[in-house]
């Protein structure tokens, strides 16, 4: 069990990387002449200056305050640490987005130990607002001020809300699984995301169900979402803490409901 001052430190060293990634993406954001490099030859996989920007400059704090923690990067990959804990970073998740212009990009900053995400920040930097979860307490602040984060309670699926941030969801298997469960909830939108993770934490919707993630696209809402009462599996209703498939839950009711048609 960390030391409440290991805790206080992995608090404030979070705040710090979400501060430093705020400003090298808003450099770069909704400015002219912005471009993105590929990094798949089969489909468009956006990276750009500002990706590179975020992460190099949380990576330097970490660094600097805690230089024995690990850190694992969708930029730069993997650094080895000592201390049994690893810094999980996206800086930023939805770069489509963020080439877009919209608002539902953001940078994810967690920290885990052997058992998954302890806790962890979905960041949005344009809007300026930051949920953050983990250690006993899971809470929103932005231009609205603060507030307790907490999952919707109980409803049947067919008043569910449900976020995925494409409508091809995966394989094609997948794909059919997940559109088992799109005629049975009452509203599905898409594109938002990780911040679809943050509006599931905040009690805006039930459901966010997608596939094909990376271990850095889930930590943070993992930590997020289950400080605020929800629940976070695979399909199977399995641990998801190193990416794949994801079914983000409100509560135990509606993951239930969701899990037996991804599954029928």
């Amino acid at each position: 069990m960390l030391a409440q001052s290991d805790i206080d430190d992995i608090r404030a060293t979070a705040a710090e990387l979400a501060d430093a990634a705020r400003i090298a993406t808003l450099a770069h954001f909704r400015k002219p002449g912005l471009t993105a490099d590929t990094k798949e030859t089969t489909h468009f996989d956006p990276v750009t200056v500002a990706d590179r920007a975020s992460e190099q400059a949380m990576r330097a704090i970490l660094q600097r305050r805690r230089p024995h923690d690990g850190i694992l990067g969708e930029e730069f990959g993997t650094t080895t640490g000592s201390s049994g804990l690893t810094w999980v970073l996206d800086p930023i998740d939805g770069t489509r987005g963020y080439l877009s212009g919209t608002p539902t990009w953001g940078v994810l900053i967690s920290i885990a130990d052997d058992t998954g995400p302890i806790y962890g920040i979905i960041d949005q930097p344009y809007i300026q607002e930051r949920f953050e979860g983990g250690f006993g307490a899971a809470t929103v602040t932005g231009p609205m001020g603060a507030a307790a984060l907490q999952c919707r309670a109980p409803r049947p699926l067919s008043q569910a809300i449900m976020l995925s941030t494409f409508p091809e969801v995966g394989t094609p298997d997948e794909g059919a699984a997940f559109r088992r469960v799109v005629p049975n909830v009452r509203l599905v939108r898409y594109g938002m995301d990780c911040y679809g993770y943050a509006l599931l934490a905040a009690g805006q919707v039930d459901l966010v169900i997608e596939a094909g993630l990376q271990t850095y696209d889930v930590q943070a809402p993992i930590a997020v979402i289950e400080a605020a009462g929800g629940i976070v599996t695979n399909w199977q209703g399995q641990p998801a803490h190193n990416g794949g498939q994801i079914l983000a839950a409100a509560n135990a009711d509606i993951h239930a409901a969701a899990m037996a048609l991804l599954n029928s």
